[in-house]
């Protein structure tokens, strides 16, 4: 069996065991790989264990002895898929890992907005509970998840995830049909409409030039004004500009985002600039129980074995 060489580009990114394949192998591993970085650590591998690094196709023409790139994570897009098919490199990506995390942060965020938990705990910060003069105060409106829509967009593992626990809640669910979509799957409900019916909306959607924008300033114009936005997926789905003059404006009820297009956001974001109770932003760790993050370490060693075995599985590319 040939020795492959492994290299682990981000580590760190990952907490958990990670235990090395059966196979014969030479491993690198760096807790990050910076995009000037890059280019040396890769040379001379035949298996790349990519999170985030951008593996475009004008570095990977440069690597002739790479025969797969294994994602340590669900979503794809930092990988030039079209390029690996076409120069037969494998890509596998992980599967299922989060389908308890993901959907429970999502949950976690909606409720919290429905129900303003972040103003009234606000307002006992500022000592508005301590002067009332009954025994609670009625500031902010409070909703139930049971009996209200929940539209999800993403029918993959994840909004299904969502789903269960939103009808687990007692909510009507609607799974959305693409933008833009000629007609409407059955068991799917047109894409303006579940817009415009939804009490919360949920985003599970891979992150492409179909999605890319897909929640944009004519969309948030189409939401209930109680709405609530809640993006577990991708940055780039929401037109983050227009979300925050949203939110500013009073024309949407919410929205807890744990994605922004670039990240970390280090030149910024309209999204840092809005301090609202009504808009919760978490640092893209939906994903990262410590029991996710072992599943994933665990799945990603069984790909490369796979590999090498010759029968990948969890194929992309």
């Amino acid at each position: 069996m040939a020795v492959h060489k492994l290299v682990f580009l981000e580590r760190d990114s990952i907490r958990g065991v990670f235990r090395r394949p059966d196979f014969p192998h030479d491993y690198d591993e760096y807790p990050l790989t910076k995009p000037e970085e890059l280019a040396q650590r890769v040379q001379d591998a035949s298996i790349l264990i990519t999170n985030k690094a951008q593996l475009r196709g004008e570095l990977l023409a440069t690597l002739p002895k790479l025969k797969m790139i294994a994602c340590a994570a669900t979503g794809t897009d930092n990988v030039d898929l079209a390029w690996c098919r076409d120069h037969g490199v494998v890509v596998s990506n992980i599967r299922g890992y989060a389908v308890n995390t993901v959907p429970e942060h999502a949950i976690a965020l909606a409720l919290a907005l429905r129900r303003n938990l972040l103003a009234y705990r606000r307002d006992v910060q500022a000592g508005k509970w301590q002067q009332a003069q009954m025994f609670c105060f009625f500031d902010h409106p409070i909703g139930d998840l049971n009996g209200a829509t929940l539209g999800i967009f993403g029918r993959g593992s994840l909004g299904q995830g969502v789903a269960r626990l939103g009808e687990a809640f007692g909510m009507r669910v609607l799974w959305g049909e693409h933008r833009g979509a000629a007609k409407v799957r059955p068991g799917y409900t047109a894409f303006e409409a579940v817009l415009r019916e939804s009490d919360v909306i949920s985003l599970h959607c891979p992150l492409n030039e179909q999605t890319r924008g897909m929640i944009g300033e004519a969309e948030l114009r189409l939401m209930k004004p109680d709405a609530v936005l809640i993006n577990t997926a991708r940055g780039g789905l929401v037109d983050e500009a227009a979300l925050a003059r949203a939110l500013k404006e009073g024309r949407i009820g919410g929205a807890g985002f744990d994605v922004l297009t670039k990240e970390p956001p280090r030149e910024g974001n309209p999204l840092l600039q809005i301090d609202q109770p009504n808009f919760i932003l978490t640092p893209h760790i939906a994903w990262a129980s410590a029991r996710a993050m072992q599943t994933l370490l665990d799945q990603l060693t069984g790909n490369l074995e796979a590999f090498a075995s010759g029968a990948p599985r969890n194929r992309v590319a």
